[in-house]
């Protein structure tokens, strides 16, 4: 796929991943990483850091966006549960992270696709 053509894609692409993540509340990395992989050929160590950089522009404009109302009212109401999952999260990225040099290819991508396929289930099937 020749420049002109990748950057059309990946404005494209960006924007319907954009208003996906906006509408579900979610960063989209579980849209960005498969797109970068599938679409642009990324190694999925690449994807991954390609996606977190993508999805920070994405967390500030729906943040933005959201605490404008009272959207965020529910975070207020359970601040204790938002403050450990949001320390987990750091902890967990930060081990990631480290891990992230000697995990094999050959095991990430399954283990994504694994992820992506029980979540789309349990999502389907949740009431």
């Amino acid at each position: 796929m020749n420049r002109a053509v990748q950057v059309g894609v990946g404005i494209g692409f960006g924007f319907g991943i954009g208003v996906v993540a906006s509408l579900l509340g979610v960063a989209g990395g579980e849209l960005l990483i498969p797109t970068l992989i599938l679409l642009f050929g990324a190694d999925i160590k690449l994807a991954e850091s390609l996606s977190l950089a993508v999805s920070l522009p994405t967390m500030i404009v729906g943040f933005t966006r959201y605490s404008r109302d009272q959207s965020f009212s529910v975070i207020r109401e359970n601040i204790g549960f938002t403050l450990v999952m949001a320390a987990g999260s750091g902890v967990g990225t930060f081990t990631g992270g480290l891990l992230l040099g000697i995990a094999p290819t050959v095991v990430l991508l399954p283990m994504l696709s694994l992820i992506l396929l029980y979540s789309a289930f349990k999502i389907w099937r949740h009431g």
